[in-house]
């Protein structure tokens, strides 16, 4: 695909997936605009690419419209910002519950409706990547609000996608499991913990993030014209073993 002149939004563009997607897509002639809550993630990485950044909290709903609004117009969309909180589901807290459940759903929500309307607004058949886990088809110990926000969000990746189709705009998401981002490489550090998992992967590894954000940017392009609605598990083969 020819990225030259395409302008996207990736958020969570300061670390991990999020910062390998925005660094992919503008080594490949996109204009990126790039949103993260850290200033200084993001002064690393317009050090590092051409871009335009944003420093937004997803987690605060009501700043979202003026941190989108910074942003448009834009061609498409990378909602990739996320967070986690490590809780029993008995010892769950219903604030921490729905900070998880703000970041990793509502705030794709929401900034997706203003950009969408945009869109309407102007002809645009613009797509959107919704970046997921394939923590919403299991249960993970430990991972209540997690694995929720993860399984709403693909969930309403499926809505998005049937109401908006007839528009020529395309929504999926994509479904990592454990990836190596300095967050992952922390979690998944005890061979203990990780080597039972990498022994269910047929590939028999964790992922880079370049991997995954290889399957943003095809789910984002051209060549996915009719690809539209699904959850893509980017996973080695640890959804089918």
């Amino acid at each position: 695909m020819d990225w030259n002149g395409r302008r996207v939004l990736v958020t969570g563009a300061g670390k991990g997936i999020g910062r390998a997607t925005a660094v992919m897509l503008a080594k490949r002639g996109a204009k990126v605009v790039a949103l993260s809550r850290s200033a200084d993630d993001l002064a690393s990485l317009a050090a590092e690419i051409a871009c335009e950044t944003i420093c937004a909290d997803l987690a605060g709903i009501g700043a979202i419209e003026a941190a989108v609004r910074l942003a448009l117009p834009v061609d498409l969309l990378v909602n990739c910002a996320g967070t986690t909180v490590l809780q029993s589901f008995v010892t769950s807290d219903l604030a921490e519950f729905n900070r998880v459940m703000n970041v990793n759903t509502v705030a794709p929500m929401v900034l997706s409706q203003i950009v969408v309307r945009d869109w309407l607004a102007r002809g645009i058949k613009g797509a959107i990547v919704n970046v997921s886990s394939d923590a919403a088809r299991r249960g993970v110990a430990n991972h209540t609000a997690y694995c929720a926000s993860k399984a709403a969000l693909d969930a309403m990746t499926r809505v998005m996608a049937a109401e908006l189709g007839p528009s020529g705009i395309r929504v999926n998401s994509v479904n990592p499991t454990v990836t190596l981002t300095p967050m992952g490489e922390l979690a998944w550090s005890d061979p203990a913990k990780a080597d039972p998992v990498k022994a269910r992967i047929p590939l028999g590894r964790f992922l880079d993030p370049d991997e995954v954000a290889e399957a943003i940017l095809f789910l984002l392009s051209d060549g996915a014209s009719m690809v539209n609605g699904v959850s893509l598990p980017v996973d080695g083969g640890l959804a089918v073993s």
